[in-house]
């Protein structure tokens, strides 16, 4: 299947093998990760849209084992920088460090770029909250152009990129908080949570980060990815949902309890991931569901609450449902 899905690449992919590709990468993804098919989904969502995800959760919930699981089914041999990379961040990190230096060469009197790890196809920031902002903001360019720009000089990264990153929430000491221009970088904020009784009874008893892993083939390339990307892209969404996803994003910038609303780029960014979810369920267009399953993902960690406890999920959920319930086809 690998075959054909790589030689059908070179005229596009057609909406059923695009739709194909996502639910085999979730599924195989299944096979590692128990019980957690809706965050698989949205993970593969993710990708599909050219976006790239901060997972926050609790430790040893899986979130490491998610990135390789991904990495594993993903064939990058073919890119211009291949593989999987991961970057444990830690304070004493410099933003040399992740984007790479110039090396001084005396034998040849010049300087020569030596690429850091985020030269890869997919990228594991392992504990990103725990660099300081300087690092953090090192990611930024190389998140939204897939470029790094070095001594003056600018080096592009591959077509396919893909960055997870994870925080942990419990964790407050030697931590620095992630700006806000950081957080709306990344498209989607997901949690794994705990497992249900069966699945963590099938998680100890087969032992599958270490077990199956290793025995996963790729269900697709790098360059699958990028094709699913221009097929996702080509989704209808009709005019009505998407001025109801407009109206609820710029509702947030006029909410008393909102300190800092969402910007066009959370409209743009939930109608993407809005048609890549619906290509994964096998449809040529969004569906109000679509919409209100990605709001809480795409949108809540781009508004910052005046009361920074919590919130900002219900207040999102509650403007895009109430903006759809007003729609008249």
């Amino acid at each position: 299947m690998l075959e054909s899905i790589t030689m059908s690449e070179e005229s596009g992919l057609t909406f059923s093998e695009a739709s194909e590709v996502l639910n085999r990468l979730v599924e195989e993804a299944s096979r590692v990760i128990k019980g957690k098919r809706e965050f698989l989904e949205y993970l593969v969502t993710a990708a599909a849209s050219g976006g790239h995800v901060l997972v926050e959760d609790m430790p040893g919930l899986g979130k490491t084992t998610a990135a390789k699981t991904f990495a594993s089914l993903i064939d990058t041999s073919e890119s211009d920088f291949p593989g999987f990379s991961r970057i444990q961040f830690t304070p004493d990190l410099l933003p040399y460090d992740i984007t790479g230096v110039d090396v001084f060469h005396p034998e040849s009197g010049s300087f020569n770029f030596a690429h850091g790890p985020v030269f890869t196809s997919i990228l594991l920031a392992d504990e990103i909250n725990r660099t300081t902002p300087k690092v953090q903001s090192a990611l930024l360019e190389v998140m939204a152009e897939h470029q790094v720009t070095v001594g003056g000089k600018t080096h592009s990264l591959g077509e396919f990129f893909f960055v997870m990153a994870t925080q942990n929430p419990v964790e407050i000491e030697g931590t620095y908080t992630l700006p806000a221009a950081q957080l709306d970088r990344f498209l989607m904020r997901l949690s794994i949570g705990y497992p249900d009784a069966e699945s963590e009874f099938l998680i100890v008893t087969e032992d599958p980060s270490v077990k199956t892993i290793p025995s996963l083939t790729p269900v697709c390339t790098g360059k699958t990815i990028t094709a699913v990307q221009n097929t996702a892209g080509e989704i209808y969404c009709h005019p009505e949902l998407i001025k109801a996803v407009i109206s609820a994003v710029s509702q947030t910038r006029a909410k008393k309890e909102i300190e800092l609303g969402a910007s066009p780029r959370g409209s743009l960014m939930l109608i993407k991931s809005a048609k890549a979810l619906a290509l994964l369920h096998g449809r040529d267009h969004v569906v109000d569901q679509d919409i209100i399953d990605l709001a809480v993902p795409v949108l809540a960690h781009r508004i910052v609450m005046k009361k920074r406890e919590s919130g900002s999920r219900e207040m999102i959920r509650e403007l895009i449902i109430g903006s759809l319930d007003k729609i008249n086809y």
